[in-house]
């Protein structure tokens, strides 16, 4: 028989077409996990520089205006001026200014405002949360004032120089706790380490 006039299946027999059944949303692909790992990351980067981004990016009513936001532009005018090459005596007297402008406004103008020479570094060295050697990285500042100013270019390194002002501008950008919070997590850690070690209280009691 020709197949072509062959007759066709019975209806009965023909199946309906079946449409693609539904993608679970989950698990996700792949490629969304990457995607979350990666916006993840992004935003502890942002919240760990958070203070530093917030200085270079204006915020009304947040830092713009600030002494913060003052501060950090100053020091960052003070760093591009010392890389093209000026006087160096010119320079460690602003960045003087500024770090005691920095400190007054932190702790306040009683805390340091009379503060000179060695014990002015000391006060800088206690009181800087970066922990930079102002001791002996700083000697500069105090001696400058008095040194000629042909002789600082062959004492001061650009490098040394612009260290001095990255420390500046690093202790603008942390943020200390309030007074409270820190005497409450120092109270905290002694009891902690006192429960720890009952030696360890008893000793201080003895001596108290």
């Amino acid at each position: 028989m020709d197949p072509i006039l062959a007759p066709s299946p019975p209806i009965a027999m023909l199946r309906d077409i079946h449409g693609i059944p539904p993608i679970p949303w989950w698990p996700p692909a792949p490629g969304w996990w990457l995607l979350a790992i990666a916006l993840t990351l992004f935003a502890l980067l942002v919240w760990r520089a958070r203070a530093r981004i917030s200085l270079r990016i204006p915020i009304p009513g947040i830092t713009l205006g600030s002494w913060r936001w003052e501060a950090a532009a100053a020091l960052r005018d003070l760093r591009r001026r010392a890389g093209k090459g000026q006087d160096p005596k010119q320079t460690l007297g602003e960045l003087s200014e500024l770090l005691r402008r920095i400190a007054m406004a932190r702790l306040g103008r009683p805390a340091c405002a009379g503060l000179v020479g060695t014990a002015w570094l000391d006060w800088l060295a206690a009181h800087d949360p970066n922990g930079f050697h102002w001791h002996e990285r700083g000697r500069i500042l105090i001696d400058a004032p008095y040194a000629p100013a042909g002789a600082l270019r062959s004492r001061v390194g650009m490098k040394d120089l612009l260290a001095l002002i990255d420390a500046a501008l690093a202790w603008v950008e942390v943020r200390d706790a309030p007074q409270g919070r820190r005497h409450g997590l120092r109270q905290r850690a002694i009891q902690s380490l006192t429960r720890r070690v009952p030696w360890l209280g008893a000793r201080g009691n003895a001596r108290g």
